[in-house]
């Protein structure tokens, strides 16, 4: 990282909800309730998934990368957000904020590689079911989740390395509750156009692409099901990508109404809330998306809980 930079700033001020200070405490046990069943809740699904060997195929071995996914996600800036709320203490340093970004940008697009992996796991099995076993092997299942994971957290260094060299000597006052991208960008006195056509050029070319990728395999499954005689047929194969298909719903559909709007309707205040809506949304809801219909994972779920309770029964009764 540029020396100027840290010659200019060594930390900032995240400002978080300066303007509704009485609603602190609501928000912070509201946060702090959600954050718990987002942890809880994608940490059961990877218990689950471990737990029972027969859940070991493809869908499930992404499902359990996504849980991941989603508790790092949330952890890397809800626990601090939290720490505002309840101290006041809104101070973070350069290479902290740094680091922040890194990791939201990283784990974004993991998220958007993996679902574009699940995507063609579903059309795989939906459009061509006789050679399924020989597509989506173990070993083709373990490098697309690396690729996801790969490309993901390599995607974000050019960028961050060149925020990194920016000079912020205007304000140190970060309008957000976490170092994002845009607020930033608003407190550098550099030229930020080598920045702005890095995030288009990256956007454009790995956020679009994924889009494309996940609406292909959609038509080509929906066309396939189409197909199909039966309504009973046509029901059973399109339960199969439901879940899938909503979560891809949620995460583009916030996305898109954070991201792909015109610069003059940009609203720091107002977006605040939208990204807080973008970070929870998905990680809160895609545990719920997945076990509300799945009788293989609920199947799962309720053999753990009987045999925790079976071991808890026997530890106290000796």
């Amino acid at each position: 990282m540029a020396s100027g930079s840290q010659e200019n700033v060594s930390g900032f001020i995240l400002q978080g909800f300066p303007h509704t200070p009485e609603l602190h405490v609501s928000l912070f046990v509201l946060l702090l309730g959600i954050y718990l069943i987002i942890f809880l809740g994608n940490l059961i699904i990877f218990l689950v998934i471990s737990y029972n060997p027969h859940l070991h195929t493809p869908m499930y071995i992404f499902l359990q990368n996504l849980s991941i996914i989603d508790i790092c996600f949330t952890s890397n800036i809800l626990p601090n957000l939290l720490h505002i709320l309840l101290t006041q203490q809104n101070n973070i340093s350069f290479l902290g904020c740094m680091a922040q970004i890194y990791l939201f940008v990283s784990l974004a697009c993991s998220e958007y590689f993996l679902l574009t992996a699940m995507a063609y796991d579903r059309y795989v099995a939906i459009c061509d079911p006789l050679h399924y076993i020989a597509r989506m092997s173990r070993r083709h299942c373990v490098w697309l989740i690396t690729a996801a994971f790969t490309a993901g957290f390599t995607e974000p260094i050019g960028l961050v390395v060149l925020i990194s060299e920016l000079s912020y000597c205007a304000s140190h006052n970060i309008d957000h509750f976490f170092c994002d991208i845009i607020p930033l960008l608003k407190l550098s006195c550099s030229n930020t156009f080598s920045v702005e056509l890095l995030i288009y050029f990256e956007g454009t070319l790995l956020g679009l692409n994924s889009f494309l990728l996940v609406l292909i395999s959609y038509i080509f499954i929906i066309s396939a099901i189409l197909k199909i005689q039966s309504s009973e047929g046509r029901q059973k194969a399109f339960s199969t990508c439901a879940s899938h298909l909503t979560c891809v719903i949620i995460l583009y559909g916030t996305v898109i109404c954070l991201y792909v709007r015109p610069t003059t309707s940009y609203s720091l205040k107002r977006d605040k809330y939208i990204s807080l809506l973008y970070i929870l949304l998905g990680p809160v809801l895609n545990p719920i998306i997945y076990t509300l219909k799945n009788r293989k994972i609920q199947s799962s779920l309720n053999k753990l809980r009987q045999s925790s309770l079976l071991v808890l029964f026997a530890n106290s009764s000796q």
